[in-house]
């Protein structure tokens, strides 16, 4: 098999910072690489998500 250079893991990935909004009476995690988490009514259940999200 050829080498093939340039392919190796990337070290300087952005890392996810998350953050909560408010809508109304909904709050949902958005992430700074462009995910969004679903509309939830408990805050405790937007941070949740914000947290599996980036695996902390």
């Amino acid at each position: 098999m050829a080498q093939q250079d340039g392919l190796e893991a990337p070290q300087d990935l952005p890392e996810h910072r998350t953050t909560t909004v408010e809508q109304g009476p909904f709050c949902s995690a958005r992430c700074s690489c462009g995910w969004r988490g679903p509309a939830r009514r408990a805050r405790s259940l937007a941070r949740t998500d914000a947290r599996e999200h980036s695996g902390t």
